[in-house]
């Protein structure tokens, strides 16, 4: 006798950040990247800007067609690397006239000696404020934009581009790529 499992069921809040719902859309499957290149000039002269696109490898052309904005992690990792600087400062100062002890005439405060732990702090904090700006962001970004297709093919040897549009629009969306060179297009 077989017993049937019923998949793990999140709570409210946490299943609508971690499983949010499937954005439709139209994806279509390339194999060469001047063809996933002018289907996204094409799109992006047909006013469709929000393009998630997929490729087995980093490839310039992609980036420079895309122009996608910067990310806001690095704001996350500068700001997490001043404050610890400024951490690492005040705890050696403070340490320091805690506990003063004259050491070869210098005076107590002395900052030279402790640029080693405003430095250790620094990369401390801006590592660990790195790690909380990708998580936030990644989440933010799931929350945003819901659960998109994909094909296991663009971890190998094909190029993807994923269109977010409605059913009115997704007929000329389809023609687009497949008049772009597309081996295949399908309704997500």
């Amino acid at each position: 006798m077989s017993e049937h499992r019923l998949p793990l069921r999140l709570p409210g809040p946490l299943h609508d950040l971690f499983r949010p719902p499937p954005t439709p859309g139209v994806l279509g499957v390339f194999a060469h990247l001047d063809a996933t290149v002018d289907a996204i000039q094409r799109l992006q002269a047909g006013a469709y800007q929000s393009l998630t696109v997929y490729s087995p490898v980093p490839r310039h052309e992609l980036e420079d067609v895309l122009a996608q904005p910067v990310s806001p992690v690095r704001m996350w990792t500068l700001i997490g690397g001043i404050a610890g600087c400024a951490f690492g400062a005040w705890l050696t100062l403070y340490m320091s006239y805690d506990w003063p002890i004259v050491v070869g005439g210098k005076p107590i405060g002395s900052i030279p000696p402790y640029v080693v732990i405003m430095f250790e702090m620094t990369v401390l904090f801006g590592a660990l404020s790195t790690i909380i700006g990708i998580l936030f962001n990644a989440a933010h970004a799931a929350r945003r934009l819901g659960t998109i297709a994909w094909d296991p093919r663009f971890t190998n040897d094909k190029f993807g581009v994923f269109v977010p549009c409605g059913a009115d629009k997704a007929g000329a969306v389809e023609k687009l790529l497949l008049g772009a060179g597309a081996e295949e297009v399908r309704r997500a």
